[in-house]
């Protein structure tokens, strides 16, 4: 049945779904750009657990079995597809380096050798993928569930040379990807994602070693890398209930506990805490993030009011991107920011939508704006100055005065700049004054990008608890 359905679906965001999916070529270009191998070597496939069973079904189908360790998902797909004969899978989780892996594919060929990199992303390996060109029975199983935060969805990709992918795919069953998943692969894979995704996983690995260096101090830990952590403590039905009590989710892999790791430290600390260790009380992080897709630009915007950085970003207007870097450098505080925009039409969208999703991003790293100093003011740059105004109030108020005779510096259009401050202003709910005066147009946007973060610094300063209003409530 190919033809579509009489009606959509009563669903929102359901345009499209009547149809049956359609080839996933789009999904593995990009899949191909992100693993950097050629598109023909890329198969999409549903989860990196599907990957695995349709080797599975190869194997059966040939008469042949599959050689896996003994945990899941493989001891499940065993039990699927009872083994027949020899060995024609060898199924490995990633180890060693390409050239260790490269050894043992051409050790065990004829048997195609399977390499599990659900967790590459999260470690210093380099991937088995470098290989693929000169490995004829390599696969290599790579998953968006834990490095891209979509293991609802299931959307994996299975990377080998042409001919090895054919044989896999004879026994992939018809529309084997849904289409939602398919759009939600590309969003996550989009290229405005990349910068975000890359400090996600950075976190992640930062609280994973603070986690591990706490815990070990009273419980073996086994090494391994990625969001869990594989540890022995002597009473593992106890220690359940305690992670159970503290709202933290953790299961039992033979004798050993399996626990998360988080991105957000808050959690981590509830799992510590589950085992006794209490880390030193601080104030949660104001973070805030942004993610704007229109029909002009596709945008994911992050901040962290309390770290001074990293600051990393990509519009497209390198001039931009560097009165950015100015907001964020002098406001003190981390900005990650990438942005794929219509700029061959003009840049207008991309920097409005730009500082709307910056605006958005500040407004949620805010929250409650409990004891914020509330108000910042100032900046003088060679024969320009610039005072600007700020007062976090919760109402948006724009206002600007300066013009500008040079329409572009670079790619940057200066009418625009107004504009700029106007969304900012509008998306994080804030006052906003400006005025600016010189001669130089360069100088006069430098000094307004600049005292703008001079006073966002002040004016996001933690004095107290309270929230600076005698209304108590901004």
């Amino acid at each position: 049945m190919t033809l579509p359905a009489p009606y959509p679906p009563l669903v929102s965001g359901g345009e499209g779904l009547d149809r049956y999916p359609g080839d996933t070529s789009a999904l593995a270009a990009r899949m191909a750009a992100v693993y950097g191998v050629p598109a023909e070597q890329v198969l999409p496939v549903r989860g990196l657990t599907h990957g695995l069973e349709l080797a599975w079904r190869l194997a059966a189908r040939d008469g042949g079995s599959v050689e896996a360790p003994k945990a899941e998902p493989y001891d499940s797909l065993a039990a699927i597809y009872p083994a027949k004969g020899e060995p024609g899978v060898i199924v490995i989780r990633a180890l060693g380096s390409p050239e260790a892996v490269g050894e043992m594919a051409a050790r065990v060929a004829p048997a195609l050798l399977v390499v599990d990199e659900g967790l590459i992303e999260f470690s210093d390996s380099v991937s088995a993928v470098t290989i693929v060109a000169d490995q004829p029975n390599l696969i290599v199983l790579r998953s968006l569930s834990l490095a891209y935060g979509l293991a609802g969805a299931r959307v994996g990709a299975a990377i080998a040379q042409a001919p090895t992918l054919a044989r896999l795919a004879s026994v992939l069953e018809p529309y084997a990807l849904p289409e939602p998943l398919v759009r939600l692969a590309m969003q996550a894979l989009d290229p405005s994602r990349m910068i975000e995704t890359a400090e996600r996983i950075a976190s992640v690995r930062r609280e994973r070693e603070r986690v591990v260096r706490e815990l070990g101090r009273q419980m073996p830990v086994e090494p391994g890398v990625g969001p869990i952590i594989m540890t022995r403590p002597e009473e593992r039905a106890a220690a359940l209930a305690g992670l159970k009590a503290y709202g933290v989710e953790a299961d039992l892999s033979g004798e050993r506990l399996r626990l998360p790791i988080s991105i957000k430290s808050e959690v981590n600390d509830r799992l510590l805490a589950a085992f006794g260790l209490t880390p030193a009380k601080r104030r949660p992080a104001r973070v805030g993030q942004a993610v704007r897709d229109t029909k002009e630009t596709r945008i994911v915007c992050a901040v962290d009011l309390d770290a001074p950085g990293p600051v990393k970003i990509e519009t497209g207007v390198g001039f931009f991107d560097h009165m950015l870097e100015q907001i964020a450098a002098h406001g003190g505080f981390s900005l990650r920011l990438q942005c794929e925009g219509d700029l061959h039409t003009d840049p207008h969208h991309t920097i409005e939508d730009s500082a709307i999703a910056l605006g958005q991003a500040l407004k949620q790293a805010l929250g409650e704006r409990k004891g914020i100093a509330r108000y910042g003011f100032v900046l003088p740059m060679d024969e320009a100055n610039a005072t600007v105004s700020i007062d976090l109030s919760g109402r948006p108020f724009p206002l600007f005065e300066g013009a500008f005779e040079t329409p572009f510096i670079g790619d940057y259009r200066t009418d625009l700049t107004a504009h700029v401050f106007r969304s900012l202003a509008e998306a994080m709910g804030a006052a906003v004054h400006i005025k600016v005066t010189g001669q130089d147009d360069h100088h006069k946007t430098e000094a307004v990008y600049k005292a703008f973060g001079r006073a966002l610094r002040q004016a996001i300063r933690v004095e107290g608890d309270a929230v600076p209003s005698t209304k108590g409530v901004l």
